[in-house]
């Protein structure tokens, strides 16, 4: 690294002009320069301490609700009422995350583990709720299995046309009475120019088709007008499904609402796909369904082994493929299921009570996988 020089003001420096140098130094740091120094805006630092000020307010507010978001002081105040409306086939997680966001519980892992632990995750209706903060889980939970009071006629899902038929009486008090409705729901053709999803069902009854919801009735409606409400929501609610994997099977709409309204009687939430798939990986292998809830159409209980070992058209230990008619009006969530079945290699499955509340399903790919199910 070179040397580096020592610089002076002169090129030949000598003693007289050091000591002149250090002089004019001297007098330079004794001289009043403030005349010619740049002058100082006396608004930069009030923005300066502006800009200070709101960086800690921010630092304090973000700390303060991260503080508030980990003690829970989120929840709405204690004693208040709270509205919660349950979609129809909505799951705990969904209205764990709804209780939550309206400050009713503060976690909403607990809710869905206690919904878990209480086997209760098939058992939360659908409706409009009010609930009080403060509430425990436990007391919000028993609130959400009672269905709400609702001004109007709830059809179940997976209900039959007598089945809703004595619903409508029961809640007009017999004005409307179960005969009339079945009547009236007796021949789909009376419909078709209306509806036309009704043109393929031809004479049959509408069975499938009166969709499960809550229905207003006044005392000027009839058998008639309730069951055009009811055509009108089916065509409503199942304006978005796809029907192209039905149809890609060899299934029209109305075979594919027979199929829906089977898995409706074979299946509960966790496994509508699932069951879906087994009855197609059936059809398209030319086996019989073998469903005791076709069976149960019939004999209206829970098939004993003389019910299933006789031969009916609704039978399907007996008959090919699906049944004259749907069993039941499925649910969307069963529709979307035979639109959008899962892929599998079952062709069994079996389902048995376990313990909780629902249900414990095992699916096999062979007869001998089956067998030892429940061997």
């Amino acid at each position: 690294m070179p040397r580096r020089r020592n610089i002076t003001y002169s090129a030949h420096p000598t003693h007289a002009a050091r000591a002149a140098h250090a002089k004019g130094d001297k007098a330079f740091r004794t001289y009043d320069t403030s005349a010619i120094r740049p002058k100082r805006n006396p608004i930069l630092p009030i923005i300066a301490i502006i800009v200070l000020i709101a960086a800690i307010a921010a630092i304090v507010f973000g700390a303060t609700n991260f503080i508030r978001g980990c003690s829970g002081s989120n929840l709405a105040p204690e004693g208040t009422e709270v509205q919660i409306v349950i979609e129809e086939g909505e799951g705990a997680k969904s209205v764990a995350k709804s209780l939550a966001d309206a400050g009713l519980i503060s976690n909403p892992n607990e809710f869905t583990d206690r919904i878990s632990t209480l086997g209760a995750e098939n058992n939360l209706y659908p409706g409009t709720y009010t609930l009080v903060a403060g509430q425990s889980v436990d007391e919000i939970i028993q609130v959400l299995q009672t269905p709400p009071t609702v001004n109007g006629v709830t059809i179940p899902e997976g209900s039959t046309i007598q089945q809703t038929a004595e619903f409508v009486s029961a809640y007009t008090n017999g004005r409307i009475s179960a005969d009339s409705f079945v009547a009236a729901a007796s021949n789909a053709s009376a419909y078709a120019s209306e509806y036309p999803f009704l043109a393929e069902v031809g004479e049959n009854s509408l069975e499938g088709f009166l969709f499960p919801k809550t229905y207003p009735i006044a005392e000027e409606d009839t058998a008639d007008t309730v069951i055009r409400a009811m055509l009108s929501q089916y065509a409503s609610e199942t304006t978005s499904l796809d029907w192209s994997y039905a149809e890609s099977k060899g299934l029209s709409r109305y075979d594919a609402v027979k199929l829906a309204s089977i898995v409706e009687k074979e299946s509960d939430a966790n496994y509508r796909s699932t069951v879906a798939s087994v009855f197609y990986n059936r059809l398209a292998d030319n086996m019989r369904l073998q469903s005791d809830a076709t069976v149960a159409y019939v004999v209206g209980h829970d098939p004993t082994a003389d019910d299933v070992a006789t031969e009916n058209e609704y039978n399907t230990y007996f008959i090919d493929g699906l049944p004259p008619t749907p069993i039941n009006s499925p649910s969307l969530a069963c529709l979307k299921a035979v639109c959008e079945p899962e892929e599998t290699n079952y062709y069994f499955f079996y389902f048995e009570d376990d313990g909780n509340g629902g249900l414990k399903y095992s699916f096999s790919e062979t007869y001998e996988e089956h067998q030892s199910t429940y061997e």
